[in-house]
């Protein structure tokens, strides 16, 4: 059974930074591309960041380009999202998913999802 564990969270003041992980166990991780999403309260998940297999290419969001970088280490089954010049409105629980590299910006292309962990961004 996959499982997805994202860890990083917390509570950070706007223009800060803040590394998210996400660990994978349950199947080969370096088969599949890994994405991030986020969901405000109230407001419907939405698509930040996504990496390739073997981490050849990666994609984002227009609102967090130049801000956030996706990486993976496949020895460790674990993906990184690394955000920085956070703002208020970035606040919401974020996601890690696996999947099969296709539709990469949709939940569509996503297989497994984790539980997500809490961004709190003060202004």
């Amino acid at each position: 059974q996959v499982q997805l564990v994202e860890s990083g969270g917390g509570l950070v003041q706007a223009g800060g930074s803040l590394r998210l992980s996400c660990a994978a166990s349950g199947r080969t991780f370096s088969r599949y591309a890994m994405g991030w999403f986020r969901q405000a309260a109230g407001k419907e998940r939405e698509f930040v960041a996504a990496i390739s297999w073997n981490g050849a290419w990666s994609h984002s969001a227009d609102s967090v380009k130049g801000r956030v970088t996706i990486s993976r280490d496949n020895a460790k089954n674990t993906v990184y999202l690394q955000m920085n010049s956070l703002t208020p409105e970035e606040t919401g629980i974020y996601y890690c998913a696996e999947g099969s590299g296709y539709s990469i910006a949709s939940d569509m292309g996503y297989e497994y999802w984790g539980q997500g962990t809490q961004v709190t961004v003060s202004s």
